[in-house]
């Protein structure tokens, strides 16, 4: 944020400039959206900004959410193309024309965190009286400007809010969320050539703080970050000149030779003004990595045992591709489509992503039909389980090893489960149960992207798409020491949480996808009083726990196919009877136990509702005249 004294210039200053375009501060509010139409057009004009943008806008708001706020993107123009808010709030940005369509710029609105952040080409914020409309006073806002790779403004992100729910850390997260977004944008832009990523201290080096400078296989300069401006105290006009040598001291053959070296680690370079940083490269000609660290040929050779092996792991899961697909798992239950929406949004974005659920939810289906849907997919998918693994062995099978590298090690040594998921994607399952002192490699390997074999002194380049999954809760292992907070973050790009089975609305299309999925050529049902008692069962178990169910039902079914009450297991028949039985004790009304909290009573009545309307959040969303934001926000 400014000084006090810069902050109030710019204030007046910007004051000066609505009064100079015919603005009185008794204007009132201009309801006057672009067309749906036109809209549109913003939106398409706008493709990148909008489409990196929205799972950024999301993650922003889930940290802000019910504190009175809306978060806002607009094009460089100040025209708002797409919002998240409270309810509450959201009703009071209406009545200020704080909505989709609107423009926002100084010229149409006055002073506003917006409008004068395009005006500025800086952070802004705007406080209560400060916004030249009265109408305004009662926001305040905090936005800034998204760049594109070549220095222009295209677009602001804002937080908007009551003036009296005001937070000095809101500037902050949302200067956060614009240079993540503008770092995507970046990384879309130039994906040919010699990219570095650089910092004076190593361990921000994969973080949002990092430089990142692209230069031409020649090694000219193409473009770079804010952040690598700021630390190469060079603007984009005087940058344009410079080269990888003039800039870093580091001509592209030594960069290369530093790479050919038997365990490459960090580049130690210094900059003009004499600042030493650490950098790691990385070289792409037609989307082809040919040098993520150029190839050495004991590289070469660990890749050639890993495209083996990842070739024979694509085929084992050919038929879980035709199959398994982020829109094969969007059945109709609203929880899962909002997943699967957010998923759609970041798939083959190199964002890493982390699955929580409770046991039997489908954590590794869903890892494996993101896996399926995304650019990698005709790579290997390589599923690890870290609670399976012994944990005198998980290093070996996670990292590597080379011949005779501890006792009992196979001849030849083994190439590791990391390495195998080169070129494709890498399921952690249970990464909560990773042993501390592994969690620490593990951070090296997603930070240099290099792994090390056990006994070995060369690191080989690797390049995956990391999902993990667990049903623990991470930041509460964080608090007890029991998980690293440093490797938490770096693995919680986007984080989806998966309902249990008992909460779903789509249990019946579910039943009737597994009976499918499980027979062999012939047609399966369930009777109506089997379905019944499905619905009504807790199901701790999840999907595996019913599919299992299912398998010994449909073996001891007659020649209809049709499961009746007497094909189903003993023990879950008792499980039910008790569970009846437990109802019973524990008086009901309307559905709900009488010990229920008003947030039990409120969930249960939206998921019944959703059954009763198929699953349809609009519909549901009239029918109990709420907002489909609270919807989501509640069955979240």
């Amino acid at each position: 944020m400014l000084p006090a004294d810069e902050h109030g210039t710019m204030v007046e200053q910007s004051h000066q400039r609505s009064a100079s375009y015919g603005l009185s501060t008794v204007d009132k509010p201009d309801f006057s959206p672009l067309t749906k139409t036109d809209l549109s057009g913003v939106i398409e004009q706008n493709h990148a900004l909008h489409t990196y943008a929205l799972p950024v806008m999301e993650t922003l708001y889930e940290q802000i959410v019910n504190t009175h706020n809306m978060v806002i993107l607009t094009d460089a123009q100040g025209v708002i193309m797409h919002t998240l808010g409270d309810d509450d709030f959201l009703e009071k940005a209406n009545r200020v024309a704080l909505t989709p369509g609107v423009a926002w710029s100084e010229q149409r609105r006055g002073t506003n965190a917006i409008g004068t952040a395009i005006a500025e080409g800086a952070p802004t914020l705007v406080n209560a009286d400060e916004h030249y409309l009265r109408a305004n006073h009662i926001l305040t806002c905090s936005a800034a400007p998204i760049f594109d790779p070549r220095g222009a403004v295209i677009g602001v992100l804002d937080v908007t809010g009551d003036c009296h729910s005001f937070h000095r850390h809101t500037m902050a997260l949302v200067r956060m969320s614009a240079q993540m977004i503008e770092n995507q944008l970046f990384a879309a832009a130039y994906q040919d050539g010699i990219t570095l990523h650089f910092h004076s201290r190593p361990e921000f080096i994969g973080t949002l703080m990092e430089g990142i400078a692209s230069f031409t296989p020649g090694g000219r300069f193409m473009s770079a970050n804010r952040s690598a401006m700021f630390q190469l105290g060079l603007s984009p006009q005087a940058l344009s000149v410079h080269t990888l040598n003039s800039l870093f001291g580091l001509g592209v053959s030594a960069l290369f030779d530093h790479y050919r070296t038997a365990a490459p680690g960090l580049l130690h370079m210094c900059l003009p003004s004499g600042v030493r940083v650490y950098a790691r490269a990385s070289v792409r000609l037609s989307s082809h990595v040919i040098c993520s660290t150029e190839i050495t040929q004991s590289a070469r050779q660990a890749q050639s045992a890993t495209a083996g092996t990842g070739r024979q792991t694509a085929t084992d899961h050919d038929s879980a591709h035709r199959l398994s697909s982020l829109r094969y798992l969007n059945t109709g239950d609203p929880q899962v489509a909002a997943i699967i929406g957010k998923l759609n949004k970041v798939t083959g974005r190199d964002i890493p992503i982390l699955v929580t659920g409770e046991t039997g939810t489908g954590k590794e289906l869903l890892a494996q039909a993101i896996h399926n849907d995304s650019p990698r997919a005709g790579g290997p998918f390589v599923a690890v389980n870290c609670a399976s693994i012994p944990e005198t062995l998980i290093e070996s099978e996670l990292f590597g090893y080379e011949d005779g590298a501890f006792t009992g090690a196979r001849k030849k040594g083994s190439v590791g489960r990391i390495l195998q998921a080169n070129g494709g994607t890498l399921f952690l399952d249970e990464i909560g149960d990773m042993p501390l002192n592994l969690q620490a490699r593990l951070l090296r390997v997603l930070q240099e992207r290099m792994v090390t074999p056990l006994g070995s002194a060369k690191s080989i380049p690797v390049n995956v798409s990391l999902i993990c999954a667990t049903h623990r809760n991470l930041r509460d292992m964080i608090a007890k020491g029991e998980f690293r907070e440093d490797l938490y973050y770096r693995l919680n790009g986007l984080v989806v949480k998966l309902p249990p089975l008992r909460e779903r609305t789509d249990f019946e299309i579910v039943v009737n996808k597994l009976l499918a999925a499980e027979a062999s050529g012939r047609r399966y049902t369930a009777s109506p009083e089997v379905m019944q008692l499905f619905k009504q069962h807790n199901w701790p178990g999840n999907f595996r726990q019913l599919t299992n169910l299912l398998r010994t039902a449909m073996v001891m079914t007659s020649d209809d196919g049709e499961i009746r009450l007497e094909h189903l297991p003993d023990d879950f028949l008792d499980d039910v009877h008790s569970l009846r039985k437990d109802s019973a004790v524990e008086p009901a009304v309307g559905g709900v136990p009488t010990n229920a909290t008003l947030e039990d009573v409120e969930l249960s009545v939206i998921q019944k509702a959703l059954q009763a309307n198929g699953g349809n959040v609009s519909a549901t969303a009239r029918a109990l005249g709420i907002s489909r934001n609270t919807i989501y926000r509640k069955i979240s």
